[in-house]
């Protein structure tokens, strides 16, 4: 199986997620059989804020991939205690998915921040990256960054619509009364009303 893995803490899940995982799914060579999306548990990348319950989180992310048969979520991180590393998980998907391609998705950002993750060398022979381009951007950007040995020749460039959507920023709008139509899935955009999330 050509299996893709996007992480993150979907807070909440945007159209930005979607299109990238649906994007990298269609990009030649991967034409992936599945994108796995793995909401976060205790993302220690993001420990300086507060990150909403797992459950909305969860709730949220299942709402939206309704009707794509090629999407699956995996509460393997939320289930696991502790702060949550990438390459505890691509191990475990390793071990559940035998003779799987694991391919893991990603923004340029988180590429470029690829050297502060635990085990960054681990994480690039357990999956390819595949990486969003913004703004018609090459590996040019990275360059000067300091990468693992070998990184920039595996990355896999994915091609999609300059979405600039960001969770901060809908979170923002929620809590100054704005609207967040057309950023999100209608589902989403209700069940955040319904529960008055972040208007903390």
């Amino acid at each position: 199986m050509r299996l893709g893995v996007l992480g993150g803490t979907f807070d909440p899940v945007h159209f930005g997620h979607l299109r990238l995982a649906e994007s990298a799914r269609e990009t030649d060579p991967l034409e992936l059989d599945k994108v796995l999306f793995i909401p976060a548990g205790q993302p220690w990348r993001k420990s300086n804020r507060a990150v909403s319950d797992p459950t909305h989180r969860a709730a949220m992310l299942s709402l939206a991939m309704e009707g794509n048969a090629a999407f699956e979520m995996s509460t393997l991180e939320l289930e696991r205690g502790g702060p949550t590393y990438t390459v505890d998980t691509l191990e475990v998907l390793h071990d559940r998915y035998p003779g799987s391609d694991l391919t893991l998705i990603l923004g340029a950002d988180a590429l470029a921040d690829l050297p502060n993750w635990r085990e960054p060398e681990r994480i690039l022979a357990l999956a390819r990256p595949a990486v969003a381009s913004r703004h018609n951007s090459t590996d040019g950007e990275l360059e000067r960054q300091a990468l693992p040995a070998g990184a920039l020749e595996r990355v896999l460039w994915v091609r999609m619509e300059p979405l600039e959507i960001s969770g901060s920023d809908i979170r923002d709008k929620v809590r100054r009364g704005l609207s967040i139509r057309y950023l999100l899935p209608d589902v989403v955009r209700l069940y955040i009303e319904e529960h008055r999330l972040y208007l903390d």
